[in-house]
């Protein structure tokens, strides 16, 4: 049994807000002076049904928390310790996904926080040695022009090098606002080179997975677990080669599967995809990168062979420059070559849950 949190990997599901620290978010809002509610200050993952009730929960915490990134500093600082979190659990890329419309009433309008957040990243990759590209979102709770917009904002600033942009996204909940009508924004980002990365199939079943892949070419799915469903669907998911951001503490955080035992990992490498798994909002669900590929090991069995074609890849799936993408390769491949330790009854080799603690806020 190997070290986790040595086997190089790539993330390329993390929201910006969603990121934070614990202690973080309760030391930003003393300064700002915000009341938090309780459930974003306790150990306790968030929990909740699959349903709109459910997700007006999840929505009301993120937003409470997202009401305390105030200030440049804020923003930076968010940036930094998410890469040095992610450098901790063997990342050595990391996609972080930001909607720059939240935050830029408090720093100028969308351009300089798009920008804030950039060279944040930048400075992180140079520190950590973690290449960081970033991914920039559209909300369905919003207007299709604000997406064509930020399409057109992110295109200024695409590239595969740390501190650049490299995909466009869509977020927020699955069951609102029309898929087709973001069809022209995910056109802009592709003529620029930029990955096409929406969310869809975890709230929403088979059917939402083939409404994205039909009107906004995903290059990868945010979730897509729920392709699981529906062995149609999860071929033409395989056969297209969209990689699937798999993030089984949301699911079941979300109330999507019961437990980490009913999330369908196996189902979805035993048909071929490519999966890619990732934490998507550990403040909230309590559960970071490197506890994705324990579940992997502890609750569904994948060897330690298998956990390394789990990191590849997410390697392969991101869209880093390709001397970073045969580093990290090769690293995984020392990792598999290396002696494994004896399992301890009782203990997970590099097992974290929550912030690593020499890291954390």
């Amino acid at each position: 049994m190997r070290d986790l949190a040595r086997l190089p990997k790539a993330h390329l599901h993390l929201h910006f807000t969603g990121s934070m620290r614990p202690g973080t978010l309760a030391e930003l809002a003393a300064a700002h002076g915000v009341r938090l509610p309780a459930a974003l200050l306790d150990d306790d993952p968030l929990h909740v049904p699959a349903d709109e009730r459910g997700w007006f929960r999840f929505q009301r915490l993120y937003d409470a928390a997202r009401a305390c990134v105030r200030t440049e500093a804020d923003m930076r600082r968010i940036v930094a310790e998410a890469v040095a979190d992610d450098a901790a659990e063997g990342s050595g890329r990391l996609e972080i996904q930001v909607d720059p419309t939240s935050y830029a009433p408090f720093v100028g309008g969308i351009t300089p926080a798009l920008e804030i957040v950039l060279d944040a990243a930048r400075t992180a990759g140079a520190q950590t040695g973690t290449s960081v590209g970033v991914v920039v979102a559209a909300s369905r709770m919003r207007h299709p022009l604000e997406a064509r917009t930020l399409a057109r904002l992110a295109a200024r600033h695409a590239g595969d090098g740390t501190g650049e942009v490299v995909g466009f996204g869509l977020s927020n909940d699955e069951r609102r606002g029309d898929t087709a009508a973001f069809a022209p924004a995910f056109a802009i980002a592709r003529r620029a080179g930029l990955a096409s990365v929406p969310h869809g199939g975890e709230l929403l079943g088979p059917t939402h997975v083939e409404d994205v892949l039909g009107h906004l070419h995903p290059d990868r799915l945010g979730h897509g677990v729920r392709a699981g469903e529906d062995p149609r669907v999860l071929d033409r998911v395989v056969r297209s080669g969209v990689a699937l951001e798999v993030c089984p503490a949301s699911n079941v955080s979300l109330g999507v599967y019961r437990d980490a035992q009913h999330v369908p990992l196996r189902t979805l490498v035993a048909a071929g995809a490519v999966v890619a798994l990732g934490a998507d909002d550990p403040l909230l669900f309590r559960s970071r990168l490197l506890a994705q590929y324990e579940s992997a090991r502890t609750v569904h069995g994948f060897s330690d062979t298998e956990l390394a074609e789990l990191a590849r890849s997410s390697i392969r799936a991101s869209r880093a420059a390709g001397d970073v993408r045969a580093r990290l390769l090769a690293g995984v491949d020392d990792w598999l070559a290396a002696p494994a330790v004896p399992a301890v009854p009782g203990t997970t080799v590099g097992a974290t849950h929550g912030t690593p603690a020499d890291v954390r806020g």
